[in-house]
């Protein structure tokens, strides 16, 4: 397996450790605390919606029909394992070699051609949007939850309310990025494969579609389908951080 040049270990989510494994991309760590970089992300009028969140003082009243309990446990597990189900179902994750049962044979069908890498940014767009509008509606039943408890736990819930819009933005244009920085690994395992082959330089690409078309689909890919699928689960992990802090006031409750 082809990986990046060698760097020093970064300390921050399993996400950023692995693009930076991965990819040629610089990921500058930080020395300021959180809240002072919250507080850059933050406009003004952010900041007046998130400073009426924390002074309100919410009327709840508990709800009669309130869930069992458990639920918002139960409820989350589904949540992540319907999207994690939905990774390792993912067909441009799967090798599409075709299998022959007879193992002295000779005349094997030849392997299929290695797929393009739009396919598999299609692939990894469709389930960010697909892991986004989980977590949208998962985060919005929690609150509901949070809100029929207690005052404080209501206020807790408009709160997370406004960090979700606040951060969203920021959030979906990060997370937009990753596709680009996977083309990278993929074209820098495919030009080593093909140099393996001795088409061309592991440098530079293949000059001629003669080149790609000497590609199958083998080991390098089912390489970076390995990877893709990391960097899914490490994205889904991120995204799904803000459910596990409503998740553990519901069990303080």
């Amino acid at each position: 397996m082809v990986h990046a040049p060698g760097r020093r270990a970064f300390s921050g989510p399993a996400l950023i450790r692995l693009l930076a494994r991965l990819t040629d991309a610089g990921f500058p760590e930080s020395d300021q605390p959180l809240a002072d970089r919250l507080g850059q992300w933050l406009g003004w009028t952010d900041a007046i919606a998130l400073s009426s969140a924390l002074g309100s003082k919410p009327s709840c009243a508990a709800s009669q029909a309130r869930p069992p309990e458990g639920a918002h446990d139960t409820l989350c597990m589904r949540v992540r394992t319907s999207l994690t189900d939905a990774i390792d179902r993912d067909a441009t994750l799967s090798p599409r070699r075709p299998v022959s049962h007879a193992r002295n044979r000779r005349d094997h069908a030849p392997a299929e051609a290695a797929p393009e890498y739009a396919a598999f940014r299609q692939s990894y767009l469709a389930l960010q949007e697909n892991m986004a509008n989980a977590i949208a509606n998962l985060r919005t039943v929690l609150r509901g939850m949070l809100a029929d408890r207690t005052p404080e736990m209501s206020r807790l819930a408009s709160v997370d309310a406004v960090m979700e819009r606040v951060l969203g933005v920021r959030e979906h244009n990060a997370l937009a990025a990753v596709p680009g920085l996977l083309a990278a690994h993929f074209e820098r395992l495919r030009h080593a494969e093909l140099a393996a082959g001795g088409h061309a330089p592991a440098e530079a690409p293949p000059a001629t579609q003669a080149a790609d078309s000497l590609l199958k689909d083998g080991p390098w890919l089912d390489a970076f389908r390995k990877d893709m699928r990391a960097v899914l689960l490490a994205e889904l992990e991120i995204r799904f951080q803000p459910v596990e802090g409503l998740r553990s006031a519901l069990r303080a409750c």
